[in-house]
């Protein structure tokens, strides 16, 4: 899986594009600037619009390529971005330290993905908010379609409304929902697909 990503990464072009997903974009405005974690960042465009905006922003991946183009990109706009690589087991980040975190289409392998939630989650500070969309499990039927939508082809690596609730359940669920959404991010996110979007508070 590392491997996977290091030679995507590595390509001149920026995978999902340099500018930030849209949902993060929108949701993320609605909140003070404080500090933020972005786990499974990539090439930084998430982690690099927070910054704009004032957030004091931690991001970590599996690959070093990713965080080199994540650094390109903070040096272009001027700001200034924490990025671990490695992964979550590996890094040793202080429990409750963050006022927000953003899971932005942060697909883990199926039998971890649970557990990572969980653990992610004691990261955060009671009141802290979780930014949360990425593919639903009907997304294979778009991805039938027009593979360029992109997502796992695992549906066990995809998630579901319930999946969701059950793995943040000490949260107050300010949106839980499933929607389908045109992307137009970078080279592998094009096109309608189904995504589940969570916005959580901390209890």
């Amino acid at each position: 899986m590392r491997e996977f990503w290091e030679q995507r990464y590595r390509e001149d072009t920026y995978a999902y594009g340099e500018t930030p997903n849209l949902f993060l974009q929108q949701e993320i405005q609605k909140l003070a600037p404080q500090s933020i974690l972005f786990p499974a960042e990539g090439e930084g465009r998430n982690a690099v619009f927070a910054a704009q905006l004032g957030w004091n922003v931690t991001a970590f991946d599996i690959s070093e390529a990713g965080r080199n183009k994540a650094f390109q990109l903070a040096h272009r706009f001027n700001v200034d971005i924490e990025y671990k690589v490695g992964s979550l087991e590996d890094l040793e980040l202080p429990t409750e330290r963050f006022d927000a975190m953003a899971l932005i289409f942060a697909h883990f392998p199926a039998s971890v993905k649970s557990n990572m939630h969980k653990e992610l989650s004691k990261l955060l500070r009671p009141g802290a908010t979780i930014i949360f969309e990425a593919f639903s499990k009907a997304n294979l039927a778009y991805v039938e379609k027009n593979p360029s939508i992109g997502g796992p082809k695992d549906i066990d690596a995809l998630f579901s409304l319930e999946e969701i609730a059950a793995d943040f359940i000490q949260y107050e669920h300010i949106v839980l929902e499933e929607r389908e959404v045109l992307l137009q991010e970078g080279i592998y996110h094009n096109g309608l697909g189904k995504v589940v979007r969570f916005i959580g508070k901390k209890k």
